[in-house]
């Protein structure tokens, strides 16, 4: 029903009439009036107040929800006793009233949807597109939008804008890290790198990627050392990163071998990535006024192996045991092949996917070759599927039927391995990733994995010796130097959720805490002000005779600290209260533990270099992806 006002009062309607003074059978009273209903058989009268229409709504509700109304010309309100003479005010939707939107605030929008959607940037001449942005009435008349050329100009122009509010943002930060990784795609290799910081202030970690450059010619170790100390120079973090966190390739390990010693030096190398054995010319090296010239001038940061790297090594540690094994060899192949049947079936055809949605009403996950979780999430939607529907599935798609002692061998592997796979979520996620999370995860993930023996069945009795012997002795193997860094276990005491907690043992409590002093003592913390000194009563000579040197460092601050931290809460926020554990927190945890966000900028990659856009340049390209990575635009908002 339509109305002029929303105060008018349904009597105005056609389907009312109002009985008032000056009509036939008035019956006015105070300030309500009566009305009659025309929808009604024989004129149903209704008492209704002058200003409120709540009675003849709830009539029209409750006796004619399905008649449609339609209000009364201007002259009929103003007979129907003057109370509903108002007129509603019309909205005006002409170009002339609407508010306008300059040029610059279109192309920053427009330049946010190309950008965040990762479309061609030839999206701006789409005659389509331009329809669409031309109905939007701006204050410039014409062109609102620039050609393809102009638009990328200033793309360009944006990302430099981009780049000097990063290197403003680092000099104003002590500590940063960066995580960095080799990428190739479309026959052209890229050198990714993320840096990450947390802000003193909110406690916050913050993230950005400050490079995918082109890398020509072989990825060997000196060519990876120079761009790494170019990107650190070009954002101005000499000095400033903490660590730099990459996988365990052999090239990676040994720039920074060379070019900064650590303690994880001896910590042995992936497999499929061996190093090689370089020789020297002693002769040269001695006689050369300058022979340490290369590594004088380079100088990396400290090297942090990515942990779930090394947590996927462990699962393969697994796979090859159980396939090496007498008593899990068989059934762990012919269950595997058997899965890997199914998922390739599954995957390749319509009818054998359709009939899957039919016994488990959701697809089947299909595992990839280069995450072992994708693996193990496959694994147990498949045992979601019980036993006899299974059997089922398999029959109707022609495949060998899984027999019961293979998928109760499948169903408790996935028991023992969850654990891992759960640790690998932590180390991989992307909120509270600090450095101090490592050594917890993994002191909780052998605690689990050794609770599991009371829920595995008598069975599988080669699972009890995957858990003694496999899992437990590959953390221990592949995180030796991590296990017993000071630096780990400081950056896991000073996050507040873990403290000592994740310690069970005393002695090892007690040397975290003196580790803990130690490093607040060696702070340096500003000392109490000195007080002036008290009157002395007395000869000044016999004064001078017993002053004695006050203590100016109060020995016992940096104990109440601690114990006070210890006994606080678990919020992050709680450091605010202790600024030296609050200073080492921003140090040692400054780091990631894994490399994962060089990855999640390599995924982006993959969706921006597409082989339609093979004539993107490698500066265009690294300018739309880290624009997109760091989401300049949604910012800018």
């Amino acid at each position: 029903m339509v109305w002029r006002t929303c105060d008018q009062v349904l009597a105005a309607s056609c389907n009312f009439i109002t009985e008032g003074k000056d009509h036939n059978n008035s019956n006015e009273k105070d300030k309500n009036i009566v009305v009659k209903c025309n929808l009604c058989v024989g004129g149903k009268l209704l008492s209704t107040a002058k200003n409120s229409t709540s009675n003849l709504k709830k009539h029209l509700s409750s006796k004619h929800p399905s008649t449609k109304l339609v209000g009364c010309p201007a002259e009929r309100m103003e007979d129907s006793g003057g109370a509903l003479a108002a007129k509603q005010q019309r909205l005006s939707f002409s170009a002339s009233s609407a508010k306008t939107v300059s040029a610059s605030e279109i192309h920053k929008l427009v330049a946010g949807y190309v950008v965040e959607e990762m479309l061609p940037i030839s999206t701006v001449e789409s005659p389509s597109f331009r329809k669409i942005i031309n109905k939007i009435p701006t204050s410039k008349m014409g062109g609102v939008l620039p050609d393809r050329k102009t638009f990328a100009n200033y793309l360009d122009k944006c990302y430099g804008d981009m780049e000097k509010e990063l290197r403003e943002q680092f000099d104003g930060l002590e500590y940063i890290s960066t995580t960095a990784d080799l990428w190739t795609a479309n026959n052209k290799s890229f050198m990714g790198m993320t840096a990450h910081w947390i802000q003193p202030s909110t406690l916050k970690q913050g993230k950005a990627a400050i490079s995918c450059r082109r890398v020509r010619g072989k990825h060997t170790y000196d060519v990876i050392d120079a761009e790494i100390e170019q990107i650190h120079m070009s954002y101005g973090l000499g000095g400033k990163v903490t660590a730099t966190v990459t996988d365990n390739g052999s090239n990676f390990v040994k720039a920074f071998q060379v070019f900064h010693k650590t303690a994880s030096d001896s910590e042995e190398v992936d497999e499929d990535r061996s190093d090689s054995v370089t020789f020297e010319d002693l002769y040269n090296m001695l006689s050369s006024s300058d022979g340490d010239a290369n590594n004088g001038m380079i100088s990396l940061p400290p090297h942090h192996r990515c942990a779930s790297h090394r947590l996927n090594l462990i699962s393969t540690d697994i796979e090859k045991w159980l396939s090496s094994n007498s008593d899990t060899r068989a059934v762990y192949r012919s269950a595997i092949a058997k899965f890997s049947a199914l998922w390739t079936k599954a995957s390749r055809s319509v009818v054998a996917s359709e009939a899957v949605e039919q016994f488990s009403r959701r697809k089947l996950l299909v595992p990839t070759s280069t995450r072992w979780n994708s693996f193990y999430e496959a694994l147990c939607r498949i045992t979601e599927i019980t036993i006899t529907d299974l059997q089922s599935l398999c029959t109707q798609l022609g495949i060998r039927c899984i027999t019961d002692k293979e998928y109760h061998f499948v169903k408790e592997y996935c028991i023992v391995v969850k654990p891992l796979a759960m640790a690998l979520d932590i180390l991989q996620g992307e909120e509270s990733s600090f450095y101090g999370t490592i050594l917890p995860t993994l002191e909780a993930l052998m605690t689990k994995t050794l609770d599991l023996k009371a829920n595995l069945s008598r069975m599988t009795s080669a699972c009890f010796k995957l858990i003694h012997f496999n899992i437990l002795q590959a953390i221990k193997t592949r995180f030796a130097s991590t296990l017993d860094s000071k630096e780990a276990l400081l950056a896991a005491v000073t996050i507040p959720k873990f403290k000592l907690r994740w310690l069970r043992d005393e002695a090892k409590k007690d040397t975290a805490k003196c580790m803990l002093a130690a490093e607040c003592r060696a702070l340096g913390h500003p000392l109490p002000e000195e007080l002036p000194p008290a009157p002395v009563s007395g000869r000044e000579d016999e004064a001078d005779f017993f002053s004695f040197t006050e203590d100016k460092e109060d020995s016992n601050s940096v104990e109440t600290e601690i114990a006070d931290y210890l006994k606080s809460g678990v919020e992050i926020d709680t450091l605010n209260k202790f600024p030296m554990i609050k200073a080492l927190f921003l140090r040692f945890n400054t780091p990631t533990p894994s490399s994962a966000p060089v990855e999640r900028l390599f995924s982006l990659g993959s969706l921006v270099l597409t082989p339609k856009r093979n004539r993107l340049s490698d500066k265009r390209f690294e300018n739309l992806l880290l624009l997109r990575f760091n989401h300049y635009f949604e910012d800018e908002e």
